[in-house]
């Protein structure tokens, strides 16, 4: 990962290359339709993304915090939900993904957040589990995809 550069997307072109990632991923790789891809939650998320030294994007995420994240987290205080997790093909296994996720995390804690729940395609659980993510509840289908919510204590 030398030369990679992960930081909060808060300029307008940042917000573009996370959403390309995540365009290339969700709905190139796997199909999402692009409507369910972007939704209003993203105005209020904070955006995560990861740059080359090319400057070309190479991963994002987002992170719902306050009323946003109750829909998704069972409206537990104090719970942020991680999503939206994308790391384009080329990047894959270099551990960009499990930076991303620690950069998330990051931005929970500095916004008071004590846990962060996520909605894991069924695939990735092994991911999220060496990250100290704990599966709850039944696997459920999101845009088609199997999925199992899990949660990790900050």
């Amino acid at each position: 990962m030398s030369g990679v550069l992960i930081r909060e997307a808060v300029t307008e072109e940042d917000r573009r290359a996370a959403f390309a990632v995540r365009r290339e991923v969700f709905v190139g790789e796997q199909g999402v339709p692009e409507e369910l891809e972007y939704d209003a939650l993203d105005a209020g998320a904070v955006h995560v993304v990861a740059l080359g030294a090319d400057g070309a994007a190479l991963g994002a995420g987002r992170l719902l915090h306050g009323p946003d994240a109750a829909g998704q987290t069972g409206g537990a205080a104090g719970v942020g939900s991680l999503g939206r997790l994308a790391v384009s093909r080329a990047a894959r296994g270099t551990g960009l993904g499990a930076a991303l996720v620690r950069a998330i995390e990051d931005a929970a804690r500095e916004r008071g957040l004590t846990a962060v729940d996520l909605h894991a395609q069924t695939h990735a659980l092994g991911f999220y589990r060496k990250l100290g993510y704990q599966a709850y509840g039944e696997e459920y289908l999101e845009a088609g995809i199997p999925h199992q919510g899990m949660r990790r204590a900050l």
